[in-house]
């Protein structure tokens, strides 16, 4: 009897794992910052779009720390169904930006509805600046790289003097040794017995 209890047991089991998933309650909702991290790394490799630039503030931070921030200069308001952007851009130089405009609406609108499901129903770019490749490579090394660069140079310094330090103490401290060895051998030499 105890077998045919647990087969009923598992039936109605099933059942309830089965039953359909509309029936579940619930709400998916994504923040601004998910759907601005979307953008700004779908946009990383389109062609002539130098960077997304995120204002004079950023800029300032930006020339202080490397950072791998991408949402800077992306805006976003975000719905349950819909999403709209606006983004500030360094274009290249040369380049179409009619061209790199729609190229981005296209790649905003396919990745953020295959990642969330969301329509883009609208992009607003305001292009900042125009720049050459070698221009914006040039403008990209921070103070921070910089910096960088002066400890790597100051350690390398840093550790030459360290290692002069070392093998100065290693012969100082072998004359210490020396010194102290003569004194113990002058001392066990003057020491008299005391009694007969």
């Amino acid at each position: 009897m105890d077998n045919l209890t647990n087969n009923k047991k598992k039936d109605v089991e099933k059942k309830d794992i089965l039953k359909p998933i509309e029936s579940v309650k619930g709400e998916l909702v994504f923040e601004d910052k998910v759907i601005q991290k979307i953008i700004g790394i779908a946009l990383d490799e389109i062609d002539g779009l130098l960077t997304i630039d995120g204002g004079f503030f950023s800029n300032i931070a930006g020339k202080l720390v490397n950072t791998d921030n991408t949402t800077s200069g992306v805006d976003v308001e975000v719905g349950k169904k819909q999403v709209a952007a606006d983004l500030s851009i360094v274009a290249e130089y040369g380049k179409d930006v009619t061209s790199i405009y729609e190229k981005m609406k296209q790649v905003i609108s396919e990745e953020v509805k295959k990642m969330t499901g969301l329509d883009v129903i609208e992009v607003n770019v305001n292009v900042v600046d125009v720049k050459t490749k070698e221009q914006h490579e040039k403008d990209s090394v921070t103070i921070q790289d910089h910096l960088n660069d002066a400890a790597s140079a100051t350690g390398e310094f840093t550790s030459k003097q360290a290692e002069k330090a070392r093998e100065a103490l290693g012969v100082a401290s072998e004359k210490v040794n020396n010194g102290v060895q003569n004194v113990k051998e002058n001392v066990e030499e003057s020491k008299e017995p005391r009694v007969q």
